[in-house]
């Protein structure tokens, strides 16, 4: 077979004043921006203005960042305690999507209470453009020659090392922009309850890593366990027990939640 996807041999854009500019560098930078940029047209509409979402995702990228790197670093603690100049050392990839997940929520829930404002609606606002920053920022994977999975005889195969594999980043990245057209459409027409949004974030991306994490190579393990399946599975349990208690709660008269998305 002829696999089709094929990395490029070099990472860099171009250099500027020394400094190599990586495509995995601008390509998490990209989803971030327009991350936020889709979440602040969600808030509004969940009764958040946009520069109370805007502020609180600034702390909440510096969280991410800072927790998926640690996440990282703490199951891959052997090498770089060997190696401790490279724990700052983020260009070469290394960033845990669940640790920056984790980290993200628990500063906007910190910084929801101190400001006074609805966490969950916070939350919803910032499902979809987590999804599609996830979708573009799996493409630095590509550029990086990582989070790909064992051999395949499968046409959309990825050449790496004389070898065809399957191209799990490539896997994720379908299901997250799917993921951020259905949470787009849902938060427009059919969301009934703050935490739907998030809930159902849990549900599908949790089912979904669970089993793209099952091919890949380059897994994080805990006594022979792949972290990233576990942490998948917590995010399913815990998005399908809040949609219950969710479902469960009367649903606000139509009057009254229309009052509330005009709140700014």
């Amino acid at each position: 077979m002829i696999a089709f996807i094929t990395p490029p041999a070099n990472r860099v854009i171009f250099s500027l004043f020394g400094i190599d500019i990586m495509w995995y560098g601008v390509l998490i930078a990209v989803g971030i921006f327009l991350g936020v940029f889709v979440g602040g047209k969600m808030a509004e509409r969940f009764g958040v203005s946009e520069d109370d979402f805007s502020s609180m995702m600034i702390w909440a990228i510096v969280a991410a960042i800072i927790g998926a790197r640690l996440y990282y670093v703490l199951f891959s603690l052997d090498y770089y305690l060997a190696h401790p100049a490279q724990i700052i050392n983020i260009r070469e990839g290394g960033l845990a999507i669940h640790g920056g997940i984790l980290a993200a929520v628990l500063v906007a829930y910190l910084y929801a209470r101190k400001k006074k404002l609805p966490f969950l609606n916070l939350a919803d606002a910032a499902m979809p453009g987590l999804a599609l920053g996830q979708s573009i920022g799996r493409w630095g994977n590509f550029f990086n020659q990582e989070a790909y999975g064992g051999p395949t005889d499968l046409p959309w195969g990825m050449w790496i090392n004389g070898t065809t594999v399957h191209p799990t980043f490539l896997y994720e990245s379908i299901v997250t922009f799917a993921l951020f057209v259905f949470l787009w459409w849902y938060g427009k027409n059919k969301r009934k309850h703050p935490g739907e949004l998030m809930a159902i974030y849990g549900i599908v991306y949790g089912t979904a890593r669970f089993f793209i994490e099952g091919l890949r190579t380059d897994s994080l393990y805990f006594f022979h366990l792949r972290i990233a399946q576990l942490v998948s599975l917590v995010f399913v349990i815990l998005g399908i027990a809040g949609l219950i208690l969710l479902r469960r709660k009367p649903v606000e008269p139509e009057r009254k939640r229309k009052k509330t998305k005009r709140t700014k």
